[in-house]
């Protein structure tokens, strides 16, 4: 991995259609099917402060901003209640695709045909309860953002508690999604140091993985640093984790035409290249699709206008 990052991003390419019903587009996961088909799941979320998930799929990034969004509150076996902050991908030794998102507890969906967003199955939990290390540390945050990667023998729940702690429970590839225990306490920081936004992946051809977790920076935006570890149960040690040397913040990003549409570069995923459990991605064409806001909105955090765009890495030297 480079030791520092530079990145060049889009406008907003994602933003709620007029039918979705929903005032922000945020939370973006992003997969690609083996037909060549992008699979961008987000959060939706309306007037009332009512939060669900959403899809869209399109074959090429420039049909992004017109490709169907269907709401999967009312189109799927999701249903409706609390839902948010999707995390997808295929499920390889069971040939299924999972939807993982918070409901309040770490939930999941599944289906057979991504193409087919009515499919999706209604939620089953990970978990039925807050195991009692997040109780004891949680303070006044919420456990929540939950993502899942596996290596070849075993499966790890990440997830963020709005409190300055990364989360870590585990079971194997043969119980999954069944078993998930054993949760620990993998970082920890103060809570705008390690607030939430978190995603954990492989580095192609490596034992070594890369965690990227969201902060609060010092001017009040969202930013990203990232960890190191050689192996999901190693020590995760300090990449570019600071404000003057970050993963991804306001001060390492350029856009399209100067445009700064953003001064938040928030809660994302790295599109990768594999579609399965492992979460690989290239180190050398990173690209993030994330969320951001017009710098001068403001108000209720349900109602901030977030869009969706993507930013690519332009590192030298990688």
């Amino acid at each position: 991995m480079p030791e520092s990052f530079q990145w060049s991003s889009t406008g907003p390419l994602i933003s709620p259609q007029p039918g979705l019903n929903s005032v922000a587009a945020k939370d973006p996961s992003v997969v690609q099917d083996e037909d060549g088909t992008w699979h961008v799941f987000f959060t939706r979320v309306d007037t009332a402060g009512d939060w669900g998930l959403a899809h869209t799929g399109f074959e090429d990034w420039s049909q992004a901003a017109d490709a169907k969004q269907t709401d999967l509150e009312t189109a799927s076996g999701i249903g409706t209640g609390y839902r948010a902050a999707p995390h997808a991908f295929y499920f390889a030794p069971k040939d299924e695709w999972y939807l993982v998102y918070q409901t309040g507890l770490p939930s999941f969906s599944t289906t057979t045909d991504p193409d087919d967003p009515t499919s999706w199955s209604a939620p089953r939990n990970f978990m039925d309860s807050m195991p009692d290390i997040v109780k004891e540390n949680i303070g006044d945050g919420y456990w929540l953002d939950f993502y899942v990667i596996c290596d070849d023998t075993d499966c790890y729940l990440f997830s963020a508690d709005d409190n300055g702690h990364v989360y870590r429970s585990e079971t194997t590839v043969a119980e999954f999604p069944g078993g998930f225990g054993n949760t620990q306490i993998v970082l920890s920081d103060t809570k705008n140091n390690l607030f939430e936004g978190g995603a954990v992946y492989r580095v192609e051809g490596t034992d070594t993985y890369l965690l990227i977790w969201e902060a609060i920076g010092s001017d009040g935006r969202r930013w990203y640093r990232s960890f190191t570890s050689q192996g999901l149960s190693g020590q995760w040690q300090p990449l570019a984790d600071t404000e003057a040397n970050p993963f991804a913040r306001s001060n390492n990003v350029t856009f399209e035409g100067g445009n700064a549409w953003t001064r938040d570069i928030s809660h994302g995923e790295l599109i990768r290249t594999t579609r399965d459990q492992t979460m690989t991605l290239d180190p050398c064409n990173l690209q993030l699709l994330y969320q951001g806001m017009d710098p001068a909105a403001g108000g209720e955090y349900s109602q901030l206008p977030w869009r969706l765009g993507l930013a690519t890495q332009t590192t030298d030297g990688c």
